[in-house]
């Protein structure tokens, strides 16, 4: 979390909002980054959480690569990465409307909390979940087990998505339907 807050407030800060695989797709879509950069930032996603996992089997002396055999399957559990995902998406969307600065701070929480009230143990992210594939322990999830998972996640994502777009839509496209355009001389 300290991390986050640090790096989103440097001058040349690039990444998109959020530590999801689909944001970058979002902020696409917004135009917050060109098309062409996504596959990038999904795969360095990827790749950084890959290489998380295995800087913290070498970190508590496990074998750095691994398979995870632990079972994670059937509807409770992919209710809970829909909720989680809903949720984190939902998080992120709201403060990004009204408190961006808060983001880091409340995405933080959330996950912590969603750890406990989830029983899936709130995966909420597909690069996440890719890369529990990659440990045996407690936290791993069987790599064929990782796709249901993804696409609870993405249908997560885009229900907060599309939800959020409804209540509170860009100012840009509502503009004019919202703005009532005033003469400056009558507001003195």
């Amino acid at each position: 979390m300290s991390f986050n807050y640090q790096i989103t407030n440097l001058p040349n800060y690039q990444i998109p909002s959020g530590p999801l695989l689909f944001i970058p797709v979002h902020d696409a879509s917004q135009r917050g980054i060109r098309w062409a950069l996504v596959p990038a930032y999904i795969a360095a996603q990827s790749a950084g959480a890959i290489i998380g996992v295995f800087a913290a089997h070498a970190m508590f002396g496990e074998k750095i690569l691994q398979t995870s055999l632990h079972v994670r399957s059937g509807m409770p559990l992919l209710l809970s990465e829909f909720i989680a995902t809903f949720g984190l998406l939902a998080t992120i969307w709201g403060c990004s409307r009204f408190r961006i600065d808060a983001i880091p701070f409340a995405v933080g929480a959330y996950i912590t909390s969603a750890y406990w009230f989830t029983a899936s143990t709130s995966f909420a992210n597909p690069a996440v979940t890719l890369a529990r594939g990659f440990t045996n322990t407690f936290a791993g999830i069987r790599p064929q087990d990782a796709p249901a998972f993804i696409l609870v996640q993405l249908a997560g994502a885009f229900a907060a998505t599309l939800l959020f777009r409804w209540l509170i839509p860009r100012l840009p496209e509502k503009a004019p339907e919202i703005l009532v355009a005033h003469d400056r001389g009558q507001m003195r």
